[in-house]
């Protein structure tokens, strides 16, 4: 008697315990815990639903649903593309794109593209605007307008992913690279404008040397010619006839007559002894 009561007590301690599991087993079923910045899609008997569950803690219903966590927060992926510029030149290009899915696009995204939305959507469409955006423009605009040229591809991008839900956050173009042969012709071409430029400054410097010695030169003949003005100005007929005297030396001049010459100096000589 003692035994069957003992066996009864531990069968019921059993049944209890496997009660409980059951219960914990249920309950954890029954709950699920949406990361921070992500949300949960409802798969009903693995079928995907358009209830999304928001961060933190919900509930579903035990052995039925089930919740894939996608998540909202912003991710980086870097894309190598390749186009063709207007001008026919190969680009290469290494783009990093930030971007999210949109909360509210979740279950569609997760319905109808699936987890590898990176692969199906994203990727192809960067390059497909790379390579639509860099065939208006020759490759030296690809590097001379390169912001503007980012900013058309990043426009493109949207358009062709936001209505899928995912939502580009920036978008950069890391570097642009091109043939051997269109990165020597670019440095040649350098080269020669840096020539060009040399040349044009010391042919600046020169044109500027040679006004400012015309100028001294005109500045002296102004002054020679202000001069001599000044001199014949001055010269009247009391001083042209002073500078005669002190240039004269005392002797008289001969005079001449029709047919002979008269020496006056004679003259001078007997009017003084006089």
């Amino acid at each position: 008697m003692a035994k069957s009561s003992g066996s009864k007590f531990k069968f019921s301690i059993i049944i209890i315990a496997v009660l409980v599991i059951l219960a914990g087993i249920v309950i954890t079923s029954a709950v699920a815990i949406v990361p921070a910045g992500c949300s949960g899609v409802v798969l009903t008997f693995g079928k995907a639903s358009d209830n999304v569950m928001s961060e933190g803690l919900n509930f579903k219903v035990p052995f039925m649903q089930e919740v894939v966590i996608i998540s909202n927060k912003i991710q980086k992926q870097e894309v190598e593309a390749a186009a063709v510029s207007k001008d026919l030149q190969t680009v290469s290009s290494n783009i990093a794109v930030n971007y999210r899915v949109l909360g509210s696009s979740s279950a569609s995204i997760y319905k109808n593209i699936g987890r590898d939305y990176e692969t199906i959507i994203l990727l192809p469409a960067v390059q497909e605007s790379m390579k639509s955006v860099s065939a208006k423009y020759t490759a030296e605009e690809l590097i001379t307008l390169r912001a503007q040229v980012g900013e058309e591809i990043k426009s493109t991008l949207v358009e062709k992913v936001e209505e899928y839900g995912i939502h580009v956050e920036k978008f950069n173009i890391v570097n642009f690279d091109f043939s051997e042969e269109f990165n020597d012709a670019i440095e040649a071409k350098q080269v020669a404008e840096q020539n060009l430029i040399k040349t044009k400054t010391e042919q600046e410097q020169a044109l500027v040397i040679a006004e400012a010695q015309a100028e001294v030169i005109r500045k002296k003949a102004q002054a020679q010619a202000d001069a001599n003005k000044l001199l014949s100005e001055s010269l009247t007929p009391e001083v042209v006839e002073y500078e005669k005297i002190q240039k004269w030396d005392g002797k008289l001049p001969y005079a001449t007559g029709t047919n002979a010459f008269i020496d006056v100096t004679g003259l001078a000589d007997n009017t003084a002894a006089e």
